[in-house]
């Protein structure tokens, strides 16, 4: 009887695992989805040339951004000039996910920002950045960035 006992109870911490990974996996999918919807949003705004919707869809209002040079900027009012400089928002991006995390309502992509500029004769060129992400009444924002110049190899 009792090894019937402890087969059952190593089945019951088998089944919880195996549910606990595949949550965890849908927990990821769902957060991969809603952020690549966030990323077609900047995306678009860029070529549309419009910072609005970065300004009120992508980013929280205390977002934090810091660049390359360590300059920051905070708060939607602080980011504004950035996304309203014509030479920054009238290029077109391509934002490609390298390495996602997400616990509850918190999560961060590592991502390979490329960039087009406006300016026709100006080079392309590519960041390496970190979005942080909060889950915030049901709607992923973006609370902060870090970047700098290079690229994620995601030839693996």
């Amino acid at each position: 009887m009792n090894k019937n006992i402890l087969t059952f109870v190593v089945a019951i911490i088998l089944l919880s695992v195996t549910g606990t990974a595949a949550a965890a996996d849908n927990e990821l999918e769902a957060f991969k989805k809603a952020i690549r919807a966030k990323y077609d949003l900047k995306e678009m705004a860029f070529a549309n040339n419009d910072p609005k919707p970065i300004l009120e869809k992508f980013y929280t209002g205390d977002v934090l951004s810091v660049g390359p040079d360590g300059v920051s900027h905070e708060g939607t009012e602080g980011i504004r000039p950035v996304y309203e400089n014509p030479d920054i928002i009238g290029g077109n991006v391509k934002i490609e996910s390298y390495k996602t995390q997400v616990s509850g309502n918190s999560g961060w992509d590592w991502v390979n920002f490329h960039v087009n500029p406006a300016d026709p004769a100006a080079e392309p060129f590519t960041f390496k950045m970190l979005f942080l992400w909060e889950k915030i009444e049901g709607e992923w924002m973006s609370q902060g960035e870090m970047y700098v110049v290079g690229e994620f190899d995601t030839s693996n």
